[in-house]
């Protein structure tokens, strides 16, 4: 299946490729085009919209788009990706929601991927998803010693 969303990613649309990939579609093909192509060309494509305004797959409220897939696919009897839901809320978001502390190291390194220089927005999210990879290895340790909202709460 194809899925699209916004060019120049940064947390939810790197987290979110990552999260369909490995527990919703492995064979996902993603697309990144600007804001306002994603609509036209996910009709032109039959892709599926993600974190962009007014889609399933996207913002509620003050839940990321990471959080709606979590949603949407069941993924939520997972608690360690709900934990990893909230931690890429709060770099994505505000932090008001979850107040989660793990956010603002992930919101420094999503930052600093971004001026790595990489050709384009698979090619980042290639190399970010190793990120991801770890934070859910912590994610399911922390679950593990019975800290559902993680190390520093």
């Amino acid at each position: 299946m194809k899925w699209i969303t916004r060019e120049r990613v940064k947390v939810d649309r790197v987290a979110c490729p990552w999260l369909i990939k490995k527990f919703v579609d492995p064979d996902a093909e993603f697309l990144f085009v600007p804001p306002d192509q994603v609509m036209e060309t996910a009709a032109q494509a039959g892709a599926i919209p993600y974190d962009v305004k007014g889609v399933e797959l996207g913002h509620h409220g003050k839940e990321c788009s990471f959080e709606a897939i979590l949603k949407t696919y069941t993924l939520t009897n997972d608690l360690a990706l709900v934990l990893l839901g909230k931690i890429v809320n709060g770099a994505d978001t505000d932090n008001t929601l979850w107040n989660q502390p793990e956010s603002a190291g992930l919101k420094a390194i999503a930052e600093g991927f971004r001026h790595l220089g990489f050709k384009d927005d698979n090619a980042q999210n290639a190399a970010e998803w190793i990120v991801y990879d770890a934070l859910y290895a912590y994610c399911r340790e922390m679950i593990r010693q019975g800290k559902p909202n993680g190390e520093f709460k």
